[in-house]
């Protein structure tokens, strides 16, 4: 990781020391510039802004936009997703961003989550019971990490018990593709149309008290007393879609992320299992050390930018990348440590500005719940494999373990 934004355009690095040591990587790249070219994901030129006042600058600069339309042409390409998952707030500036966002964020106030968290212990514990009843070892992954935001968000949105193993599936098929067999994205893609399409059809026929229902009401008014505030097919299908696949990809990584940092950390683990009125405060902090999104999502400059110096040219593709920003030294001293009694105000692992995530007070109630239950039933939880042994996914957008052996 040489090379820096001075090198010019027709260098741009590779991205593999990203992927397989991901703060090394971005500790060297800090050093070396505040701004750099790499070879993005989708293998076109992109530029990685690594330094937390500039990547916390340009999350809320309204010059760099997430509708695809100001892409230079020829330049970005992300997932080949249909019109109708695609046109989803990860997409959308204001006005659209404003309309949508309004629309849904009453889901997520911080009462209305407040009210899932009996409900969120529940699907817990009863995870719980069933790696207990099996008896160790199990896959925490699989087992608990996994099935409990699914289980969450699905039940917020109404989805049938029948249809949730599936959905897993196909999200994890998006998380990270295979190279060698891209037919199985594609197919994965077509799947995902077809379920949320029928889901929608299912729900407009029967309506029940969920939060998808509530949205289907919304698009299918006619007597335009919301001012304007209206969804098209399309968009609801693809909020649908966000809803489901943030709400699960996030959150299973957050938890995921979390134990394996308190099975490096023991004296913290047995801090927070005595009192673990203190997790709140820890969840900020696994946030920052170990966030389960690497890098925000990718924009594109309306006009020529300035970045750390650098000047970077309208419509090419601007990664922000997170989880450099939130090791950074200028901002968090000893950034590479695990210390949950530093000061966290400003950290970037949930972004910053209009984009901010929308699940957030969801997400902190869904580590907290599921890390509290979990340190209460297993006392004696340790790894069971060698630590050298567990794998990360080779993803730039997701951190996350593919999988995670633990005893107890």
């Amino acid at each position: 990781m040489q090379k820096s934004a001075e090198t010019g355009p027709d260098a741009p690095l590779d991205i593999t020391p990203l992927l397989d040591d991901p703060y090394a990587a971005y500790a060297a790249l800090r050093e070396a510039g505040p701004v750099h070219r790499i070879t993005g994901a989708d293998g076109n030129p992109a530029w990685l802004v690594t330094r937390y006042e500039d990547v916390r600058s340009a999350l809320a600069d309204p010059r760099l936009s997430l509708d695809k339309r100001h892409a230079a042409p020829g330049g970005f390409r992300g997932f080949a997703l249909p019109p109708a998952l695609d046109a989803n707030l990860l997409n959308m500036d204001p006005p659209d961003h404003t309309r949508i966002r309004r629309l849904v964020v009453k889901a997520f106030t911080p009462g209305r989550v407040e009210a899932l968290r009996e409900p969120v212990r529940r699907v817990a514990e009863g995870l719980l019971d069933a790696m207990e009843e099996r008896g160790g070892p199990a896959d925490l992954i699989a087992d608990y990490a996994g099935p409990l935001p699914i289980t969450v968000i699905c039940d917020l949105l109404g989805v049938p018990q029948r249809d949730r193993r599936d959905f897993r599936a196909w999200t994890d098929r998006l998380i990270t593709p295979d190279p060698a067999r891209p037919e199985l994205m594609k197919q994965a893609i077509g799947a995902m149309l077809e379920f949320y399409t029928g889901l929608i059809a299912a729900k407009r026929a029967e309506p029940g008290d969920d939060l998808l229902s509530d949205l289907i009401a919304v698009r299918d008014e006619t007597d335009g007393g919301r001012g304007g505030d209206r969804l098209t097919e399309d968009e609801l299908t693809s909020l649908a879609f966000l809803i489901l696949f943030g709400g699960y990809e996030n959150t299973v990584h957050l938890i995921g992320n979390a134990v394996l940092t308190l099975l490096d950390h023991p004296e913290q683990l047995r801090m927070l299992r005595r009192d673990p009125a203190e997790l709140p405060a820890a969840v900020e902090e696994f946030l920052r050390y170990d966030g389960p999104a690497p890098l925000a999502i990718r924009r594109f400059p309306k006009e020529d930018v300035e970045i750390g110096g650098v000047r970077i040219p309208a419509g090419e593709s601007v990664l922000l990348a997170i989880a450099s920003a939130n090791r950074d030294a200028a901002r968090f001293p000893d950034a590479d440590a695990f210390d949950r009694g530093r000061d966290l105000s400003g950290h970037l692992a949930l972004g910053h500005g209009i984009h901010y995530c929308l699940g957030a007070p969801l997400a902190r109630l869904e580590a907290v719940t599921a890390l509290e239950a979990l340190l209460a039933r297993f006392p004696g939880l340790r790894l069971d494999v060698p630590r050298g042994d567990l794998r990360h996914r080779r993803a730039l957008r997701a951190r996350g373990l593919i999988s995670l052996p633990v005893a107890w």
